[in-house]
């Protein structure tokens, strides 16, 4: 095992990896900006050093800083969380070059499954099935048209090189399609320095479903059970659940199966994740993310394994003490993605200081977080406060659990995504599991309703507990914070 490892990441993600280190003895080096100097997991880590300003391009995308910090701290590997450089192929050939074990695959592994093109072609070989559609760049009009109507409306245009559904056109009719291929063009050559692109056939209301993968480097992978990532909104993910509702033991071992196969025809190491679009009893190959995901702590929930520990681990050249047999599903975990951003006006960003904080707790709830009282949320990065994570021996349990912890999670000062998940968890569609990726956008409307209903509800608590006791000048002032944020909550009476 390792003496010591650089966390190249900030917040949440960071604190993660850094427990897992000291679980297993291992010292943590964090690296921080400008803007992350009071930060959490920088005064978490062994030790930590700066390494720029505070947009990403001058510290955490600094890949020369980054190195230096290793090399200076005695660091032996790097772990890379999630986002930034976390699938940055030349940031694992610059670990190698300098004697650093990079906790993730190889290098190529990362550049071939970045781009969507050489990974569908790849899957294609494997024999994992793939939506309809080009496993080559299409930049010409005229055979756009051709393969689009050799396809079938509606066709979706891509960036080979994308992500996060940047740049992604879905086209319905053929006067439609010259347009998005040049807005698809445009924007994939500014957002990632290529202008590539595919076309698919457009799965009208698919389920998102993925699977965990380990893969030592001795040569064995499994899987470790399966997500449900279906609701999203513009292609980001907002609830993830463990296991899929519409999960059973037959269709897990095929989707388990193709995701193992995908893993092992690419010689994949470490852990990783094969995602799928699913519908109407058929599956196909959406993509791979080669880093630990934002949503493994539901995996960890209900398999009992230690995802990260399991990184740690294999990258330090341990096998496997895992079989697929051991991987035993039990019971069920939801997690919110708790972001400081106003669900009420389009999730528009809302950075700034958390007055007052108090996280929930309790059987079976888990916070990941990276932030504290009179912390200042900077604009700079994502805005994720926290991933609130419940557990229950079935899914309605865990729903009921989830609403339970919503309730008890105080967060002032700044907007959250608190009542959004508050709502969700309220609608009868999700209680249902009548999941798709456009849930958000088919039932706006009801989600809206059950925020303002949500708020009003926290409103009246406050006013009764106002009535009911008379408050220290202390317990005056949060609540007087409370009021502050409901009133600026809800949306203004016509």
């Amino acid at each position: 095992m390792f003496n010591k490892v650089l966390v190249a990441n900030r917040g949440e993600i960071a604190i993660r990896v850094m427990r897992a280190c000291k679980e297993l003895d291992v010292k943590s080096v964090a690296v921080y900006s400008e803007a992350d100097k009071n930060s959490l997991f920088a005064k978490y880590a062994d030790e930590a050093y700066y390494i720029g300003g505070p947009s990403p391009a001058e510290s955490y995308l600094n890949i020369p800083h980054i190195m230096d910090a290793a090399l200076e701290s005695g660091a032996e590997a790097i772990h890379p969380g999630y986002g930034f450089l976390a699938e940055n192929p030349q940031f694992g050939e610059e670990c190698e070059k300098n004697g650093l074990k990079l906790i993730g695959p190889k290098g190529s592994v990362i550049r071939d499954m970045g781009s969507k093109i050489i990974s569908r072609k790849l899957m294609e070989k494997a024999g994992v099935p793939v939506v309809p559609g080009t496993s080559r760049g299409v930049n010409d009009p005229d055979e756009a048209q051709e393969i689009a109507g050799a396809i079938g409306y509606p066709v979706i245009v891509k960036a080979s090189a994308g992500g996060g559904g940047i740049g992604m056109r879905t086209v319905y009719e053929e006067d439609e399609l010259l347009r998005a291929l040049e807005s698809t063009q445009s924007v994939a050559g500014s957002a990632f320095g290529d202008s590539t692109v595919f076309i698919e056939k457009y799965i009208e209301e698919p389920r998102h479903i993925e699977f965990q993968i380990l893969a030592d480097e001795q040569g064995q992978t499994i899987h470790v059970a399966d997500r449900e990532c279906s609701i999203q909104r513009r292609h980001q993910k907002l609830i993830e659940e463990s296991p899929s509702p519409i999960m059973t033991p037959e269709l897990r071992d095929q989707m388990g199966s193709a995701a193992v196969k995908a893993a092992a025809s690419i010689g994949y190491s470490n852990a990783g994740t094969v995602e799928f679009l699913y519908s109407e009893g058929e599956f196909y190959f959406l993509e791979m993310n080669t880093r630990i995901q934002v949503e493994h702590p539901i995996t960890e929930m209900v398999t009992g394994v230690d995802l990260v520990k399991e990184q740690l681990k294999i990258a330090a050249g341990q096998e496997l003490n895992w079989r697929q047999e051991d991987i035993v599903v039990r019971g069920h975990a939801i997690e919110c993605r708790i972001n400081a951003e106003d669900p009420l006006t389009d999730f528009a960003p809302n950075p700034g200081k958390i007055t007052g904080y108090r996280s929930p707790g309790g059987l079976g709830v888990r916070v990941d977080s990276g932030v504290y009282m009179n912390y200042t949320i900077p604009p700079y990065y994502d805005s994720m406060i926290s991933k609130l994570i419940a557990w229950g021996n079935s899914r309605p349990e865990a729903i009921n659990r989830m609403r339970r912890a919503l309730s008890e999670y105080v967060i002032l000062g700044v907007k959250t995504t608190i009542p959004f998940h508050q709502s969700m968890m309220l609608s009868p569609h999700f209680q249902e599991a009548k999941l798709h990726t456009h849930f958000v956008d088919e039932y706006k409307k009801e989600i809206m309703a059950n925020m303002e209903k949500v708020i009003a509800e926290d409103r009246a608590r406050v006013e009764r507990l106002k009535s009911t006791f008379r408050p220290s000048k202390k317990v005056a002032a949060v609540s007087a914070a409370v009021n502050s944020y409901l009133a600026h909550s809800v949306a203004p009476k016509k």
